[in-house]
């Protein structure tokens, strides 16, 4: 700025003065400075311009018989250095306070655009974002579990999930969907929820997918919590009297008695054992929780069960028969896997025939996943209470406790399996056990019978 000051006044000078009009051209250069400067800089530069447009047009008055009345336009030109000057500061400051709000605004996006990130992939639920043409703008890896596939944005939701579109557009047309549960592949199910975007000119809509495995886990925790109360209160409040109950029956059953009391003494001690019957089998699910899995030979397993069985029970052993793949191992609670079986094979043996292979333990591999079939050759399950299997307490027969199936698929649960009943074409009930991968020690596709 001294040296544009110097030369520019310089020049004006020899030019003619002030009415050469040069010293207009050190207003641009004060604009710059205004512009690049901090602070009250910026007046001193149009300070030292007006000095010398001051002292060069003193100069030329008194040794160039200038016009002194040419100090008005000196003054005018002298206020417009300062006008432009402390104009070009001000927007400048307006300029750096600008940026400073575009580069905070910044921060502030890059902050919350990585904070969505991170509950977007750390969210339980799936999420998918679509806009208004019904194209995926964002998925979290939930969603891609749920949905078994991983794309990229900009996808169109109709050519990509085609069942969760349908729903989608049910849901533009009529503000909800048909279904709240959608169904998955490989039997996973998602509760579906729709929240739409409407912001100034942005539409869209943020889809909610809810694992029902989640829901369930949880369900099952608060369960296991509440049994364990149950189980607790039971075997001191419950046990205890039925205990002294059964004992005074068994007394007054020595004593001189007609044949009317005792009858009703058998009754007694008949519902009392059901009762404490009842009492170990739900004793029994406080174990659920405790499962403890070890490496088994499947194949091994079943044969050392069937033997024990047959044995308690008071069955022939061809009754009974096993068509098991070699060399599988599964992982599993020996106690538990033994109640399961027992359980299912007690309830087959009361409706079998009792006749040679009446009942039939089959090991299969079924997509990767390894599966126990236990058929009898009953009558079957009449198709009204197929649905109620599982519940508890439910039983068709009267000395049942119905907790039975009930105990056997907690239990499977409990060690990551499933226990499901099958339709069966012909005569015969079936039920299933779903363990996991098959861990194959040796190479066979044969049947060891």
């Amino acid at each position: 700025m001294a040296v544009d000051i110097a030369v520019l006044t310089v020049l004006s000078y020899a030019s003619g003065g002030i009415q050469s009009n040069v010293g207009l051209l050190l207003l641009v250069s004060l604009a710059s400075a205004g512009m690049i400067s901090r602070g009250r800089i910026t007046l001193f530069f149009a300070a030292l311009a007006s000095i010398a447009a001051l002292l060069g047009h003193a100069y030329a008055v008194l040794y160039v018989d200038a016009d002194p009345a040419k100090y008005i336009q000196v003054g005018l030109l002298c206020i417009a250095y300062f006008a432009v000057a402390w104009l070009a500061h001000t927007l400048a400051k307006y300029a750096v306070d600008s940026q400073k709000l575009a580069q905070r605004r910044g921060r502030d996006l890059v902050s919350l655009s990585e904070a969505n990130r991170l509950v977007m992939r750390d969210m339980e639920g799936g999420v998918v974002v679509v806009d208004g043409q019904g194209m995926i703008m964002q998925m979290n890896q939930s969603a891609e579990r749920l949905l078994r596939k991983s794309i990229g944005q900009e996808n169109l939701l109709s050519e990509t999930f085609p069942l969760l579109y349908e729903e989608y557009m049910v849901w533009q047309q009529t503000g909800k969907s048909n279904q709240d549960i959608l169904l998955l592949d490989e039997g996973l199910q998602a509760r579906l929820r729709f929240l739409p975007i409407e912001k100034d000119a942005i539409k869209g809509v943020v889809i909610f997918l809810e694992d029902m495995r989640r829901v369930q886990a949880e369900a099952q925790q608060i369960k296991l919590v509440a049994l364990g109360r149950l189980t607790a209160n039971i075997a001191h409040e419950v046990r205890n009297p039925l205990s002294a109950i059964s004992y005074a029956t068994e007394l007054l059953q020595e004593e001189q008695i007609d044949t009317n009391q005792r009858r009703l003494l058998k009754i007694v001690l008949d519902n009392t054992q059901r009762i404490n019957q009842i009492v170990q089998d739900v004793m029994q699910l406080n174990r659920r929780d405790r499962a403890q899995p070890e490496a088994l030979d499947l194949g091994v397993m079943l044969r050392v069960f069937i033997e024990e069985f047959c044995m308690a029970e008071r069955v022939k052993p061809d009754v009974i028969v096993l068509k098991s793949l070699p060399g599988i191992g599964i992982t599993f609670d020996r106690g538990h896997l033994r109640q399961i079986l027992w359980n299912l094979c007690h309830n087959a043996l009361r409706y079998c025939s009792r006749l040679p292979g009446s009942l039939k333990l089959t090991v299969l591999e079924v997509n990767r996943r390894l599966v126990l079939d236990l058929q009898d050759d009953g009558s079957g399950i009449p198709v009204n209470e197929r649905g109620k299997l599982f519940e508890p307490f439910f039983t068709t027969v009267k000395e049942g406790t119905g907790l039975g199936l009930y105990i056997a698929k907690e239990l499977c649960e409990a060690n990551s399996s499933l226990l499901e009943y099958r339709e069966l074409e012909k005569q015969g009930a079936c039920f299933r056990i779903t363990f996991g991968e098959v861990n194959r020690d040796k190479a066979g596709a044969e049947y060891d019978g």
